[in-house]
C-alpha cells in the first residue's frame, strides 16, 4: 500500500523481551493489561495484536528475531498472522525498507490451481521514503521464480519453459532463439539432447538476449529439468515427489534477468537455459554410454540422475565462447549440498576471491544467505574415467564431496569467461518462515541483483 500519511493505519511495534516492558508503558493501561494477560513475551516473529477503548484492533507488537542478522526481517510474520486492516511500520524497527520487503515477500500467494479467496488480507503501508519502484523489481523477480517453480511439470514442459523465457525477454525489448529436438545435434549440443531424448516432449536450447552489444556480459545459465524421474537410474517414488522443482535454476536466472532488465543495468545480458525432461522409455540414455560434448570432452555416465551437470555443460560451453565478463550458472544439482548445509544456505564456488567475497557481502546485506565452498582441485581425480574423457559423478572417491566434484565438472566447461561462479541452490523453502513462505523459492538472485546493480549503476 502507498504511503499516505492522512489514511487511518495501526501502528505495528518493533519489541524484544528487553524492550516490550518501556513500549508497553507507553501504552494505554488497557492494552497493558492485555498484552500482560496474553502472557506475550516478544518471541522471535510473534505478533499480538491490542485493541483500542472501542475493543477494535488499535496496535500491533511484533518480536524482533534477535538471534538472526536482520532482526527486521520478522516483519514477514505479520503477513500471515496479522487480521485484515490497514497498517504501518512504527517505532521500534531499525531498518524499515527490510520489514517491508519481508512483508511483501511473505504476502506471496500461489493461486493458480485454488479458487480465489474471497477474504481480506491485511495491507501495509509502504514507509515514507521507500523506493517502490526498487521494492516492486525485487518482488516481481522473485514472484516469477516461485511461480515457474511452483508450477507442475503437466503444464510446464520444455516448450512452455522456453515460452517463458521468451515472453519475458520480449516485454523488455529482447531476443529469444530457441533450438529443439534432434537440431540440437545439428547445432551441437549432443549432452541437452541424450538426456531429453527418453521423453515425448522434446528437449530444448533456450538463448536469450538483452542490451547494447557492447555493453559488459553477463551471462546466465540455468538448469531446466522440469521433471526428474532419475532417468534409467529411477529415483524411489518419496525422492521424486519434489522434481517438479528441478527447474528451479532455470526459474532463478529468469526471475534475476527480469530484476536486471526491469532495472535497465547497462549490461548485455545472456540467459541460457537446456530445457529437458529426464524420462524413461527405450530412447532414454543409459548408464555406461559415453556422450560427445559441446566442448570436444568425452563423458561416461556413471548415473543417469545426475542429468543436470550433463546439460548444464554444453551450456556452459556456449556460454563461455564468448568470453562473458560474469558467467553464473544456477542449478538445484545435489543432495550433496543440502546434506552440507541444508535447504536454506546455498552454497556458490568460484576462483575469483574478489567476486566471492563481494557476493557474501551482498548476501549478508540483503539477508540471502549463502556460503561459499571450496573448488577443491585433488577431487578432480575422483572423476576420472578408463573409458573417456572423464566421468560426470564422483566414481572412485567412495561418493564423497558431491557438491564440490560436481562443480569441479562443471569447471571442465569454462575457460574464457572473465569470472565465473556456480550456485548449487534447493529452490523450495520446506517450512513457512517469515520472508520465506512453504513451496518454490527465490535464491541467491536478490544478492546477485545487489551486487550486479553496485557493479553496473545505472547512471555510470
Amino acid at each position: 500500500m502507498p504511503h499516505d500519511p492522512s489514511k487511518e493505519t495501526i501502528p505495528v511495534y518493533g519489541v524484544t523481551p528487553e524492550t516490550l516492558e518501556e513500549r508497553l508503558l507507553q501504552l494505554p493501561k488497557h492494552a497493558r493489561a492485555w498484552a500482560q494477560a496474553a502472557g506475550y513475551k516478544a518471541g522471535a516473529a510473534k505478533v499480538l495484536t491490542l485493541p483500542g477503548e472501542d475493543g477494535r484492533i488499535a496496535f500491533a507488537l511484533l518480536g524482533l528475531d534477535r538471534e538472526g542478522s536482520h532482526p527486521d526481517f520478522a516483519a514477514g510474520a505479520l503477513a500471515g498472522s496479522l487480521p485484515a486492516g490497514d497498517y504501518r511500520i512504527a517505532e521500534g524497527f531499525a531498518d524499515t525498507d527490510t520489514a517491508a520487503l519481508a512483508f511483501a515477500l511473505s504476502a506471496y500467494r500461489f493461486g493458480r490451481y485454488r479458487r480465489t479467496s474471497s477474504a481480506e488480507l491485511p495491507r501495509l503501508m509502504v514507509p515514507s521514503g521507500t523506493d517502490v519502484g526498487a521494492l516492486g523489481i525485487i518482488l516481481d523477480g522473485v514472484g516469477l521464480a516461485r511461480d515457474l517453480i511452483n508450477t507442475p511439470a503437466n503444464d510446464l514442459g520444455p516448450a512452455e519453459l522456453a515460452d517463458e523465457a521468451a515472453r519475458l525477454f520480449a516485454a523488455h525489448g529482447g531476443t529469444t532463439e530457441v533450438v529443439v529436438g534432434d537440431d540440437l545435434l545439428d547445432k551441437g549440443f549432443p549432452m541437452v539432447h541424450a538426456v531429453g531424448a527418453g521423453s515425448d516432449r522434446a528437449p530444448r536450447l533456450v538463448d536469450c538476449t538483452w542490451g547494447p552489444q557492447d555493453a559488459p556480459k553477463v551471462t546466465l545459465v540455468g538448469k531446466g529439468v522440469v521433471f526428474d524421474t532419475g532417468g534409467l537410474d529411477i529415483k524411489p517414488s518419496n525422492a521424486m515427489l519434489l522434481m517438479k522443482k528441478d527447474m528451479g535454476g532455470a526459474a532463478n536466472v529468469l526471475g534475476l534477468a527480469s530484476m536486471i532488465m526491469a532495472a535497465k543495468l547497462p549490461v548485455r545480458l545472456r540467459v541460457i537455459i537446456p530445457a529437458v525432461e529426464n524420462a524413461i522409455s527405450g530412447r532414454a540414455f543409459r548408464p555406461g554410454d559415453i556422450l560427445q560434448s559441446r566442448k570436444g570432452i568425452t563423458v561416461e555416465i556413471g548415473n543417469t540422475d545426475a542429468e543436470g551437470r550433463l546439460i548444464l555443460g554444453d551450456a556452459l560451453a556456449l556460454a563461455d565462447e564468448e568470453a562473458p565478463e560474469i558467467l553464473i550458472d544456477m542449478a538445484t544439482l545435489t543432495g550433496a549440498a543440502r546434506v552440507a548445509l541444508g535447504p536454506d544456505l546455498p552454497p556458490f564456488y568460484t576462483d575469483d576471491d574478489t567476486l566471492a567475497d563481494r557476493l557474501a557481502a551482498a548476501a549478508h546485506a540483503v539477508n540471502d544467505p549463502l556460503w561459499r565452498m571450496p573448488l577443491w582441485k585433488p577431487y578432480a581425480k575422483y572423476l576420472e574415467s578408463r573409458v573417456a574423457d572423464t566421468n560426470h559423478i564422483n566414481t572412485t572417491g567412495g561418493g564423497f564431496a558431491g557438491s564440490v566434484t560436481a562443480a569441479l565438472f562443471l569447471a571442465k566447461f569454462v575457460e574464457k569467461a572473465e569470472s565465473w561462479v556456480h550456485f548449487d541452490i534447493y529452490g523450495w523453502s520446506p517450512s513457512e518462515r517469515p520472508g520465506r513462505p512453504k513451496g518454490g523459492e527465490a535464491q541467491a538472485i536478490r544478492a546477485l541483483f545487489s551486487l550486479f546493480r553496485e557493479r553496473f549503476p545505472v547512471d555510470a
